[in-house]
């Protein structure tokens, strides 16, 4: 069934005027430093299930942060299927929680990799350098 369907991401829920970055600025929750003012929104359209380049193993492509519907359908058609999704991809079998230690170094592949940044320490202050590396078109 998710052979063919594509889906349109966007940088709107998490960059957009009331997205996630801009709501925690205001609450002074922000993780990261954003000129929201002058952020682009960008939307594409990516098919759902990919082909990892070096693996050649198929993947989910959608995620709650950038995935707003499937093409050729709106939001409200698209939310029940991609609901069961994100629960998918939320499976104990799929999960991997990384325990930082000071000098810590954790890499993971966007391409086949769900992050949720968990606040697993509180009071205290985490600082982190992120690189993200220009990848390929999704196929």
């Amino acid at each position: 069934m998710l052979g063919e369907l594509r889906a349109v991401h966007s940088s709107e829920r998490s960059y957009g005027k009331g997205g996630n970055f801009d709501l925690n600025r205001d609450k002074g929750q922000s993780a990261m430093s954003i000129d929201i003012a002058n952020v682009k929104i960008r939307e594409a359209s990516h098919p759902v299930v990919r082909v990892h380049p070096q693996t050649g193993r198929k993947l989910l492509f959608v995620n709650p942060n950038s995935t707003q519907r499937f093409d050729d359908m709106n939001v409200e058609e698209s939310r029940p299927i991609l609901d069961f999704l994100y629960a998918h991809q939320r499976r104990p079998e799929f999960t991997c929680c990384f325990r930082w230690e000071e000098h810590s170094v954790a890499f993971w592949d966007n391409r086949c990799t769900q992050h949720l940044a968990v606040n697993d320490y509180d009071g205290l202050r985490r600082r982190m350098h992120r690189v993200t590396v220009d990848g390929d078109r999704p196929v």
